[in-house]
């Protein structure tokens, strides 16, 4: 029986797409303005971005859910094929992550997001009863790890990773694999992830400066530094809608990684204690969803999407605040980036699907 979407979710993303496009407008003027000639230029792209979305929102929304999990096979090994063209010597590969069409940019790895969870929902489901042994309920997602690790510590994106890492641990934990073979995964993954930031010397410079900031001010701490200052410079109510200073080239990828810092030096703390509590909300809403959806694949589903949305927005206000690494991941609904906004509001239209086959508990 199909039931009404959860109005709170919907709400709630239409005020974080609303603020998020005031927020990218007044970050990336001075950018657009000095290398295209005009203030608008990255706002009319997130908005044609977001225009996309939106759709796609209201046609996942009405599609049945069940639907994509049967393709999930197919979404996953696409986005990761098309990630690995990302990593070719070809002219419409840029920066080791997109693919330039010329008047957008892709980047398939977001797509893996969503891609993944859809195929742990619908695969973890399917061995619910197995999923207490290590070859059954373990390994067959750490091959796909593997092979996910290998393409974005080759984009190189490790943020990235961190992300398909997280929810895949987690979906994996309420799927019922066993807490000691999930530690021992953990573990293991420790001395990998050293290897993999010693060896590529930005990462390593990255996780210095995140040390002692301080001792590489003019180099690998000066983005965080920046930060920070802005942070500060916002005190509690901020400078007001558009009179940041940071985002004057002070502060590299103002509109990228580090919109929360003009949003906090604009609006003060409180502005982003908001933005964080919004996005905190819609967590809760999808976790809310999880607990009331029509079957174990929904229930999955509605958690994955609640543990990328609130990871990736944890981490990035832990780079933004200097109490994480640098990783490069965008914060949902605000940073500039037409894959990140189209497949964040993709996301909500599955989750609003999973909520109107769902009951109320």
């Amino acid at each position: 029986m199909t039931g009404r979407a959860d109005r709170a979710t919907m709400l709630t993303t239409s005020i974080l797409v609303l603020l998020g496009l005031i927020a990218l407008y007044s970050a990336s003027a001075p950018f657009s303005l000095r290398h295209y000639g005009n203030d608008l230029y990255m706002l009319v792209r997130q908005l044609a971005a977001a225009a996309v979305g939106l759709v796609g929102l209201f046609v996942f929304a009405r599609l049945d859910y069940h639907v994509l999990l049967r393709t999930n096979g197919v979404l996953l090994l696409g986005s990761i094929g098309l990630s690995l063209v990302t990593l070719l010597p070809l002219p419409i590969c840029t920066g080791g992550c997109w693919l330039s069409f010329g008047v957008f940019d892709l980047q398939p790895t977001e797509f893996v997001k969503l891609a993944l969870i859809l195929y742990l929902a619908s695969s973890v489901a399917r061995r619910k009863d197995r999923m207490s042994t290590f070859t059954e309920g373990i390994l067959p997602y750490v091959l796909i790890l593997g092979v996910l690790g290998a393409i974005t510590l080759s984009q190189p994106d490790l943020g990235m990773l961190v992300i398909f890492a997280g929810i895949t641990a987690l979906m994996l934990f309420l799927g019922g694999a066993k807490r000691r073979h999930l530690a021992f995964l953990g573990a293991g993954a420790i001395p990998l992830v050293y290897v993999a930031i010693r060896i590529a010397p930005y990462r390593f410079a990255r996780l210095l400066s995140f040390l002692d900031p301080q001792a590489y001010s003019t180099s690998s701490g000066y983005q965080v530094l920046q930060s920070m200052m802005a942070m500060g410079a916002g005190g509690l109510f901020g400078r007001g809608l558009g009179a940041s200073r940071a985002k004057l080239f002070y502060l590299p990828q103002a509109h990228n990684d580090f919109i929360l810092s003009v949003v906090g030096e604009e609006a003060g703390l409180l502005g982003v204690l908001c933005v964080l509590a919004l996005l905190g909300f819609l967590v809760w809403r999808a976790f809310v969803v999880a607990e009331s959806a029509a079957d174990e694949e929904g229930r999955l589903v509605a958690y994955g999407i609640g543990c990328c949305l609130g990871l990736q927005a944890i981490v990035n206000a832990g780079v933004t605040l200097g109490i994480l690494p640098v990783t490069g991941l965008t914060l949902p609904f605000f940073s500039g980036g037409g894959s990140s906004i189209l497949v964040t509001l993709a996301m909500v239209g599955v989750l609003l699907n999973v909520s109107r086959q769902g009951g109320r508990r």
